[in-house]
């Protein structure tokens, strides 16, 4: 069950950061591109404990 939650919550944050990208502010773009990074990273976490079966 992690492995789904990691990658929906993955998958959350990098559509957000996507979202936030589109700002005219500048501050909001940096804030987008870390959490796009974030969802990226989150989305890995889960592909690695679906590898393991969740044993981690």
């Amino acid at each position: 069950m992690g492995e789904l939650t990691d990658k929906i919550k993955g998958n959350l944050n990098e559509l957000a950061g996507k979202v936030k990208q589109q700002s005219g502010n500048p501050e909001t773009r940096d804030e987008g591109a870390a959490q796009e990074l974030k969802g990226k990273g989150q989305q890995l976490g889960g592909k690695i404990k679906g590898a393991l079966g969740d044993d981690i």
